[in-house]
């Protein structure tokens, strides 16, 4: 056989087979579970501040601070992740990342110290977790689809919302019956217990098992490793930063992030019982927001798919600001209907932005609109760890946090104005081409 024919052949797909579902959805699946039982370690911030704050006599800044360490970790890392998955494969990273969040959450078990909490669950879980971001949910959306992808992102961004849906009533009830330290060690275990089902059933590329990515009218053959891949992240930053979209999308999912992981998921428990709401009403009015950010997401996927994200963006965080301007006047110590009607809301609207900024991503940057997503995410894990920290401070600062809500409120409408200064790339190269 000469060179010619083995190069061809090796590049020629296998035989079709007649499967009823393609083996995409089959990746997808694991990669749901995957975000779901990593999900837990996020639910664990807001229900941590109070009992650390009374067994250790933290302030709530200083707990604060090391939550934003975890959050912005949690962002930076993104990029280069998505980078070395192109490098060494999906599989490896995210098993090693797992492992990772596990090592830092059962480590925190045994702290007596402000600095420990840092660089337990602010370095080490912040590092893994980054790496378990929705730069892995775009990997996988962009090798196993070209069609349904607003749809796929949509379900698999949800899959964090199921984590916390799941975790955070199992958590809450933990801490309140025993102590948070057996609640950090549930969440090492729910890390590891995800390991083996990545291992054995997660695949790298749809070439990996002789198919097509989903939707795609010709085979694909799996590119080879890119070596590099922290330059290579180093370099698709500085090619996007000279992009005008660049700046409204970071700038857009800062907010995001500012509005939602660093403001509701850290501060709503020890708010509502600043309030005199028991912790475990408020852990279970979280975990309600869950269950809508599932349908929302999901929705919002499907939204992108045949509607112009930039629109769906500006709609999302202006009804975002409306209800958070509300949310002052909504908490006390009971659940009354406004309440229940305002976490149904914003549930709906909770990471509803994921879809169409990913969508909005690909559009401009083409191929490296993976890793480009990944600093945009960045850029939202900045915009929560600020928000984490400073939250905490005027908390300590006002006696409550009212201030925080206006003001979060605020840029949430400063964000649906930048969404429509976007501009549109109806065909033509990509942004960075």
């Amino acid at each position: 056989m000469t060179q010619t024919t083995e190069a061809a052949a090796v590049q020629r797909p296998p035989k079709p087979t007649r499967a009823r579902v393609h083996r995409a959805w089959f990746v997808a699946a694991v990669t749901f579970v995957t975000i779901t039982g990593a999900a837990a370690f996020r639910s664990v911030p807001g229900l941590l501040i109070d009992p650390l704050h009374v067994e250790f006599d933290w302030s709530r800044g200083t707990i604060g601070a090391a939550v934003s360490v975890n959050l912005a970790l949690y962002g930076l890392t993104a990029p280069f992740a998505a980078a070395l998955m192109d490098r060494f494969g999906i599989r490896r990273v995210v098993a090693v990342a797992l492992t990772v969040i596990a090592a830092g959450s059962w480590l925190t078990v045994w702290m007596t110290a402000a600095w420990q909490l840092m660089l337990c669950w602010g370095l080490l879980v912040g590092l893994g977790s980054g790496s378990m971001a929705l730069a892995f949910a775009a990997t996988v959306t962009n090798r196993w689809f070209t069609a349904r992808r607003g749809l796929v992102s949509g379900i698999l961004t949800a899959a964090s919302a199921s984590g916390q849906l799941i975790f955070l009533p199992l958590l809450s009830w933990i801490i309140d019956r025993y102590d948070w330290r057996p609640a950090a060690v549930t969440v090492a275990l729910a890390a590891l217990a995800v390991v083996p089902f990545v291992w054995l059933l997660l695949h790298d590329h749809p070439a990996d098992v002789g198919q097509k990515p989903y939707g795609a009218a010709e085979f694909v053959p799996k590119p080879p490793p890119v070596p590099g891949a922290a330059r290579r992240a180093v370099t698709v930053l500085l090619s996007a930063v000279r992009t005008g979209p660049f700046w409204l999308l970071a700038g857009t999912f800062a907010i995001c992030g500012a509005s939602t992981n660093g403001l509701i998921q850290t501060h709503f428990i020890p708010a509502a019982h600043d309030h005199h709401m028991p912790v475990q009403a408020a852990a279970s009015l979280l975990a309600v927001i869950g269950v809508f950010d599932v349908v929302g997401t999901i929705a919002s996927g499907w939204f992108t798919d045949r509607f112009e994200p930039r629109r769906l963006l500006a709609v999302y965080y202006a009804l975002r600001g409306m209800s958070l301007m509300f949310l002052p006047l909504l908490l006390g110590p009971a659940v009354h209907p406004p309440m229940v009607f305002f976490i149904v809301f914003y549930g709906l609207d909770w990471v509803a932005t994921v879809p169409p900024t990913l969508a909005l991503c690909r559009e401009q940057y083409g191929e490296d609109s993976a890793i480009v997503f990944g600093w945009v995410l960045a850029s939202h894990q900045v915009g929560a760890a600020l928000v984490a920290f400073l939250g905490g401070v005027a908390r300590d600062t006002f006696g409550s946090y009212d201030v925080v809500w206006y003001a979060s409120g605020a840029l949430c409408a400063a964000a649906a104005l930048m969404a429509l200064v976007i501009r549109r790339r109806a065909g033509g190269e990509p942004a960075l081409a």
